[in-house]
């Protein structure tokens, strides 16, 4: 019996309005992108002032200013080369990063590390839509009116809703042109806070925060990686997959990179310098973080600055809310890929409604889940940065869609060390809000190897590290030999063909 061919889709640009292209192979007609295009989506997602909120986090670690700026640097640059690297398997296999994954994990076995991405970008996706109605709800009360209104919060629950949803139902070419012009938008708003709240900067107080221990700053360096790209890392490949073959896998990296962290680093480092300068800043950013900015402004560019602030949340929201559909669709939810992002869409308003008309505290469980989630997403990225570097030909295209195919249905090898990687990850992190998300305080039960609950290494988040770095490792030799069968057409001892696609 012949094996099924990929699914097919009209081009995407050439369909009408709404790209209709869901995990489908993209034509090699449709193939146009340049390595810098992925500058736009990258930078606008995280030109944010959102990220200055930061500074303050990085420094309840206890840790000084220059620690921050070392840990905030080496954080996001790292996190984002570690996107650039994933977004590779976009231009070698034309599909979205979960569909990638299936070389690495099996055409069913990759619904495991799948499941885990999806609720991932839901929960991602969810938290700034809700960060942009908080933000709007505190600046209209800034402004002299009722920022508590519960008319008044629907209504901007509505219209953030309806941005995001439409955005990503109307599709990538939409994406890429709107977030083109968000980047400047939201950029130049951003520069002016900057320049607006530099007298507010107390160096002297900044300097004299006391420096931290090493386990201090491995949690900072975790929370900072974990907010930032691999926050993303799990949607690296989506964008990358309209590349030409023939572009520079170097490029790729380096404008994922660029776009990605270019922004954050300066906006980290300038929030930790608010934060270190006011304890109440530092305070306040803890329970509405846009807000808590705004506060620092004069009245009359509080509308431009809400705008910015929320059209940069938005912005965020909409790559994740795209992502998340196509990562559906993978799981084998056999829908049309703007229903896939309307179901996504429905379940993010459902979630900032909760939050923000019901919910007392959201910021610390939310944190809480983020770690939670971070360490087996970590795993499953080492897994397949592993996959990507080994492998020397393209994508077999048509196995990504067949589990008789080269790649096969299972592949055991990575599931179990994701497995074990997550096992061992769980139990080297703790929910740091014990209070706020009790549910969450099973993990840390290997933390008495390093000095237990309550020992300076606690808090670091070694976890997260771990899972990474021992993913990485294990799928690196452990898989080698199974992938260089892969490409040279075996599997189970069948001759299926030679990898169709140029070799590197």
């Amino acid at each position: 019996m012949n094996a099924p061919e990929p699914p097919s889709a009209a081009p995407a640009g050439g369909a009408g309005l709404i790209e209709t292209t869901g995990i489908e192979i993209i034509a090699e007609s449709e193939r146009t992108a340049r390595p810098r295009d992925l500058f736009w989506p990258w930078f606008a997602a995280n030109v944010s002032v959102f990220g200055m909120s930061y500074g303050s986090w990085v420094l309840g670690f206890g840790i000084s200013f220059w620690q921050a700026a070392l840990v905030s640097t080496i954080g996001i640059v790292v996190s984002f080369l570690l996107c650039g690297l994933i977004a590779i398997a976009g231009k070698r296999g034309s599909a979205p990063t979960m569909v990638l994954s299936r070389a690495a994990f099996g055409v069913h076995g990759q619904k495991v590390p799948g499941i885990v991405s999806w609720l991932t970008s839901i929960g991602w996706e969810t938290f700034l839509a809700i960060m942009a109605v908080l933000a709007t709800a505190t600046v209209i009360t800034q402004l002299g009116g009722d920022g508590q209104s519960i008319a008044l919060r629907i209504i901007a629950t509505v219209i953030v809703a309806a941005l995001i949803v439409a955005a990503s139902v109307l599709g990538y070419h939409t994406i890429m042109k709107l977030q083109s012009v968000l980047t400047w938008i939201t950029g130049a708003v951003t520069i002016l806070y900057v320049i607006l709240t530099i007298p507010h900067i107390d160096l002297a107080a900044v300097l004299a925060q006391p420096s931290g221990s090493v386990g201090q700053v491995i949690g900072a360096l975790v929370m900072v990686m974990t907010g930032f790209g691999l926050g993303w890392i799990n949607i690296a490949a989506d964008w990358s997959r309209y590349q030409s073959r023939t572009a520079s896998d170097g490029a790729i990296v380096a404008w994922n990179t660029i776009g990605g962290s270019l922004a954050p680093v300066l906006l980290v480092l300038f929030g930790t310098l608010l934060a270190g300068s006011d304890a109440e800043l530092f305070d306040a950013v803890a329970a509405d973080p846009i807000g808590a900015l705004a506060a620092l402004l004069p009245v009359w560019v509080l509308v431009p600055f809400l705008l910015a602030a929320v059209l940069a949340l938005v912005s965020g929201a909409v790559l994740g809310i795209y992502s998340s559909g196509l990562t559906l669709l993978s799981l084998g939810i056999d829908i049309p890929r703007p229903a896939a992002a309307a179901i996504d869409g429905m379940i993010l308003t459902a979630g900032t409604i909760w939050v923000v008309f019901f919910a007392t505290d959201f910021l610390g469980p939310f944190q809480s889940f983020l770690i939670t989630l971070g360490v087996p997403l970590a795993s499953w990225a080492g897994i397949l940065i592993a996959d990507i570097l080994t492998r020397r030909a393209d994508y077999d295209e048509q196995a990504l869609f067949d589990p008789r195919g080269r790649y096969g249905a299972w592949d055991w090898t990575s599931i179990g060390i994701m497995v074990v990687t997550s096992f061992l990850g769980w139990g080297l992190v703790i929910n740091q809000f014990a209070e706020d998300a009790p549910w969450n305080n099973w993990q840390g039960y290997l933390l008495f190897l390093i000095g237990g609950r309550e020992g300076d290494w606690a808090y670091a988040n070694l976890g997260v590290f771990l899972a990474l770095v021992l993913s990485f490792v294990a799928a690196w030799f452990g898989r080698r030999a199974k992938i260089r069968a892969q490409e040279r057409g075996e599997r189970q001892g069948e001759k299926l063909g030679p990898v169709q696609g140029q070799e590197r």
